[in-house]
């Protein structure tokens, strides 16, 4: 049994503090475009008064952020701490702080309580919209967004998808103060690739922390029963309560993630955590924005394996499992077939069951694009609307042919 801590701040008014922690069982400046909760840590803050934290948008008395420092006082700097300044400098205007206030029933002594929340967050326009993790606002009944300027703003709950645990935020702030976080892509990331995470781990706002890309198509159980989020990011960047919602960042500033959750049996950083992948994020944004829900397309593959090209072996992805009934399926599409054998032995009949992998067909395009990777594959489906019709080229028996599928709605 794992367990995913989702990385918001929870606390009640009186000053208890916790980690809203979710054990689940894991399985093996032009803006954007269309096109959490806790509270105070429990350790003191190095530079501030007993039981105080720092006020969001600055850092405690006595420490100095990474741009106060005065160029000509700066020591001679390496290649790789020039390019971390530079992300940071680039980024941190564009990142917020987000509180929140939510109220809690005691089930023990039929009570309610208040309590309040942290969580990170990322401008992505000029209009005042701000994307975070769901679960950061979820339940939220007052939230509070401070921008670097610390000037702090009444934030609505514009546009939600809890599936895939992503919520848009708006603001009424003067657009001066607005500094939209520079979109990047995930389908050309690699493993290995430097990452950055910045965002208020413990209400430490504007906290930047760096590794790597440790993995890819990494799989959560969603918070809506039944469901998996698929094809996440994994990363060692530290992340900790209250990075949920934060930017994950590459070397060109530029956001190819958001933060969501680490893997832990402490409740802090282990250098296991998971991003959202920011091509996933823009796809919903124009429905999040335009009717504050996502209507997807689906094609009714659930899973599907990668594979690579070995010794003249043909690339792409075998088809693991379909939905019964579903567009997939009901184009004639095949998956992995379970094969029932009965066995005697003496006096004895027992069956074995078998998994036979060349059953499946392999699919090697979407309308032309090749596929490569889990990740692609659902965002090019993704890419379409219910009702719209693609085709695949696969290859089943060793032939080539093309399957048109109509695709389906979730």
């Amino acid at each position: 049994m794992r367990r995913i801590l989702l990385l918001g701040l929870l606390c009640t008014i009186s000053g208890m503090v916790g980690a809203k922690l979710v054990q689940q069982t894991v399985s093996p400046e032009i803006g954007w475009q269309p096109g959490g909760s806790s509270q105070a840590a429990a350790a003191q803050p190095a530079g501030t008064a007993l039981g105080q934290r720092a006020a969001p948008g600055k850092a405690p008395p006595g420490i100095l952020r990474s741009g106060n420092a005065s160029p000509d006082r700066r020591p001679n700097l390496t290649t790789e701490e020039q390019i971390n300044i530079r992300v940071y400098d680039e980024v941190s205007r564009s990142v917020v702080h987000i509180d929140t206030r939510s109220v809690q029933v005691d089930s023990f002594f039929l009570q309610t309580r208040e309590t309040q929340g942290i969580g990170s967050g990322a401008v992505i326009d000029k209009q005042g919209h701000i994307i975070t993790n769901y679960h950061v606002v979820d339940g939220a009944r007052k939230i509070d967004v401070t921008l670097v300027s610390s000037q702090s703003y009444p934030a609505r709950l514009v546009g939600k998808d809890k599936e895939h645990d992503i919520a848009v935020l708006r603001i009424e702030a003067p657009s001066e103060e607005l500094f939209p976080i520079q979109m990047g892509a995930s389908k050309q990331l690699r493993v290995g690739q430097r990452v950055y995470a910045l965002g208020n781990p413990f209400g430490w706002d504007g906290t930047l922390t760096t590794g790597i890309i440790s993995s890819l198509n990494r799989d959560l159980p969603s918070r809506v029963e039944g469901r998996v989020m698929q094809s996440l990011i994994q990363t060692d960047a530290a992340m900790n309560p209250g990075n949920s919602g934060g930017p994950l960042l590459d070397t060109g500033a530029r956001m190819v993630g958001m933060c969501m959750a680490i893997e832990t049996r402490t409740g802090q950083n282990t250098g296991v955590g998971f991003a959202i992948p920011i091509d996933r994020i823009q796809q919903v944004l124009p429905d999040l924005i335009a009717t504050g829900h996502v209507v997807r397309a689906d094609i009714g593959i659930t899973h599907v394996m990668e594979t690579n090209s070995m010794q003249g072996a043909i690339r792409g992805l075998l088809v693991a499992r379909l939905m019964p009934g579903g567009p997939a399926e009901r184009a004639g599409l095949r998956g992995f077939r379970k094969v029932v054998e009965r066995h005697r032995q003496g006096g004895l009949i027992y069956e074995t069951e078998t998994i036979d992998r060349s059953h499946a067909d392999r699919i090697l395009a979407v309308d032309g694009e090749p596929m490569r990777t889990g990740m692609r594959f659902r965002d090019k489906i993704w890419e379409y609307r219910p009702g719209d019709k693609v085709t695949l080229t696969i290859v089943r028996e060793g032939r080539q042919i093309d399957v048109v599928v109509t695709l389906g709605s979730n």
